[in-house]
């Protein structure tokens, strides 16, 4: 596991909202929905309900960022 990955994953779940995090991360929103895309696809789960407002972390979310 990268650092990157957690600092991401844990600043969306931080702020709730995937351009939020974004913007604190200085990085562009579809680059940084497309990174917790693919760390959800190494993973095998989903790490947030995306139909939620604001994103919630789904219990595997809630376990990889504990």
């Amino acid at each position: 596991m990268e650092i990157r990955q957690f600092t991401y994953v844990s600043m969306v779940a931080e702020c709730g909202s995937m351009t939020k995090a974004a913007a604190k991360l200085f990085i562009t929103q579809p680059a940084l929905s497309n990174y917790v895309s693919k760390v959800e696809e190494d993973l095998g789960v989903k790490l947030f309900d995306r139909s939620a407002n604001p994103l919630k972390l789904t219990y595997a979310g809630e376990q990889y960022v504990k």
